[in-house]
């Protein structure tokens, strides 16, 4: 086992040095596009307005693509579970008539949801 390591540890030692000065700027890295870099700007102060709020939405949206959003695809009609309580939801509930009633209540952690069928409460 000594040997593999004193291989590896002889192989990156004389990897390293190739790989830090491969990654250093070069001339031509070094030296932006000025042309390009112009046109940029000058597009952007023509249409700043529009950067100003289209962006915001581009970066916290699920479209945009957002580390803070993800969305989860849930076919119609299937069952989810709650991860955290709901208070004050509105519901409808059936009374002793089995007439629809509009209502207020709490939904708690770990209960289970779904839609109602498109054609409506029984």
């Amino acid at each position: 086992m000594k040997w593999l390591i004193a291989i590896l540890t002889a192989f990156f030692r004389a990897l390293l040095p190739w790989v830090v000065k491969q990654s250093r700027p070069t001339v031509q890295d070094a030296d932006p596009d000025r042309e390009t870099r112009d046109k940029l700007r000058a597009k952007v102060r023509k249409h700043w307005l529009i950067v100003a709020f289209v962006l915001p939405i581009l970066l916290t949206g699920c479209a945009g693509g957002s580390p803070f959003t993800r969305t989860i695809y849930v076919p119609h009609g299937t069952p989810v579970r709650l991860r955290e309580t709901v208070e004050d939801v509105k519901v409808w509930v059936k009374d002793a008539d089995g007439q629809l009633v509009a209502g207020r209540m709490t939904l708690y952690e770990g209960w289970f949801a779904l839609p109602m069928p498109e054609d409506g409460p029984d």
